[in-house]
């Protein structure tokens, strides 16, 4: 593929890294040559650079697989995912699961994203109901909007939910915030 014909969300390859294209201007000056400004960012790191390049330049397309698998375990140091077609286990260390493994509980689905048949990014469904296992008790006659308190939830992550939220509820949360979106029931 060249330059010319990027577009937002496309991944190539750059000096042997993958990398995705955040967003893009195709620029003709008055003078000189055309060219296009890119916002990308290196999947493997997470380092967002801008950069300019010519609408000819010659650019790897850089296969991305998306697979659906299940948490497995944790030994203390790698988690474990399983391919429910094959039955594979594949390890992870903490850099790959950490903005994940606070939603998920074990036999959970995640998708996790490969390079390569590396993989480099393992991501919580959008939204978990999961059960609040600790939070100070709500206090009767305290109905200011917009209070909020700590409660941990059975994974371990802590998040902000409303002051009526009491132990024991099960709350839905949207993993890509860490937000509270209201109470649910048990799944």
């Amino acid at each position: 593929m060249t330059a010319g014909e990027f577009r937002k969300g496309m991944t190539f390859v750059i000096d042997g890294e993958p990398h995705v294209i955040l967003d893009f201007q195709h620029v003709k000056p008055g003078k000189g040559a055309a060219f296009v400004r890119t916002k990308h960012k290196n999947i493997l790191t997470g380092a967002i650079k801008e950069e300019a390049f010519n609408p000819s330049d010659k650019f790897d397309a850089a296969i991305i697989e998306t697979k659906k698998m299940q948490y497995s375990y944790s030994d203390g140091e790698l988690y474990y995912f399983m391919d429910p077609e094959t039955f594979d286990q594949v390890p992870m260390g903490e850099e790959l699961v950490a903005d994940a493994i606070k939603f998920i509980r074990e036999n959970d689905i995640v998708t996790v994203k490969f390079y390569e048949g590396a993989p480099f990014l393992c991501e919580a469904e959008n939204f978990v109901i999961l059960k609040v296992t600790e939070t100070e008790p709500g206090v009767k006659g305290n109905t200011a909007t917009n209070v909020t308190k700590a409660a941990t939830v059975e994974t371990g992550a802590v998040v902000q939910v409303p002051i009526f939220i009491e132990e024991g509820e099960y709350i839905q949360i949207d993993t890509r915030s860490g937000e509270y979106l209201g109470r649910a029931k048990a799944e």
